[in-house]
């Protein structure tokens, strides 16, 4: 009876651990969806772009609501500085998942250069990302300015 309740107890430890580290892959994978979207932007990319977002994005940026195009005009069409340079750490505070849905939290610091200006900038932001097929889509994006320097 004892090895039948050690066996059991295994059991159960693997299948929790196992569980674990398939919703930590989880949380990493939309993690990974909003690191590649801001690659997409710092690269000017807008094919790229669209590929981790859906089609009916909605963006709440510093008081304004945003859509796609809205997107693609500010920070690729009309970003045509020859210097210009933009990378991205992020510093993720928490990520909640459901079955297609999840919610990523994080600080998004961002060194860009254009016109030969230096710029940092700090965000918070929050991201709620549905499940299209197996790929993680950013369907909306609050973001709040922290600070600019």
């Amino acid at each position: 009876m004892k090895k039948i309740s050690l066996c059991l107890i295994a059991f159960l430890f693997s299948a929790w651990g196992y569980a674990q580290e398939q919703s930590l892959k989880t949380e990493q994978s939309a993690q990974q969806t909003v690191i590649s979207m801001f690659d997409a932007l710092s690269n000017r990319d807008s094919v790229s772009l669209k590929l981790y977002c859906t089609t009916d994005i909605l963006l709440l940026e510093n008081g304004q609501v945003w859509n796609m195009d809205t997107l693609i005009r500010y920070a690729i069409v009309l970003n045509t500085a020859a210097d210009f340079k933009r990378s991205n750490t992020f510093d993720f505070i928490h990520t909640t998942l459901t079955k297609n849905t999840a919610w990523v939290s994080y600080n998004l610091h961002s060194a860009i250069t254009r016109n030969g200006k230096h710029a940092s900038v700090h965000w918070m932001e929050t991201v709620v990302l549905v499940k299209e097929k197996k790929d993680w889509k950013i369907q909306l994006l609050h973001s709040t300015l922290i600070k600019r320097n």
